[in-house]
């Protein structure tokens, strides 16, 4: 699902202004257990994976509702869906793979962006409410694995099994940077916009 159809929740009020966030309410009786007085951030939430052939290449995909290339994954549900069922859930839905295990490669926090106005000869660009990426390595899949991927018609149009350098020639930027940076098996990362975060190790 693309990220762009969920609207992120509330907004802390003091976000980037040096002000101290304070909930609109203390706690109810039952105390910090009870939070349904608290003002909670609204963060989107999505997850994707990092699919191969058997001879290295990653799985890309083309999609219809924005330029570039990516690789299989969306948003999370508001169901309480981990983000590892998220994951299996749109590849499944994506590509019509099963996707039988795999490991956390990073988490990417991506910070919110503003709109942006155009200017002659070049449009804009929407604003993006940015929010928590998971990225899954999902292996190397065998060729009768491969052999059942199916398209979604509606979100996808093409898919390519490419090597690494040039799928990141290939995908959009903020894919490239997690992909780049967990090019390497290790542990999961802590990223921020793509880019290991300072004091993070």
């Amino acid at each position: 699902m693309p990220p762009d159809r969920v609207r992120a929740g509330p907004e802390d009020p003091g976000h980037g202004t040096g002000a101290p966030f304070i909930p609109a309410e203390l706690p109810g009786p039952d105390g910090w257990d009870s939070l349904d007085s608290l003002a909670i951030p609204g963060i989107p939430a999505s997850a994707s994976a990092m699919i191969f052939d058997r001879s290295g290449r990653l799985l890309i995909l083309k999609p219809t509702y924005k330029s570039g290339w990516t690789i299989p994954g969306g948003v999370m549900e508001a169901d309480g869906e981990t983000p590892w069922q998220a994951c299996r859930r749109e590849v499944r839905e994506e590509c019509g793979l099963h996707l039988a295990g795999g490991r956390l490669a990073c988490v990417d926090f991506r910070p919110a962006r503003p709109a942006r106005p155009g200017r002659p000869g070049k449009p804009g660009k929407p604003a993006n409410p940015g929010g928590i990426r998971f990225l899954f390595d999902c292996g190397r899949l065998d060729d009768s694995s491969l052999a059942g991927l199916t398209l979604q018609a509606a979100e996808i149009s093409e898919y390519r099994l490419v090597r690494l350098p040039k799928a990141l020639k290939l995908l959009r930027k903020p894919i490239r940077r997690r992909v780049a940076a967990v090019r390497r098996a290790g542990p999961p990362l802590y990223l921020e916009n793509g880019r290991p975060a300072d004091g993070v190790g």
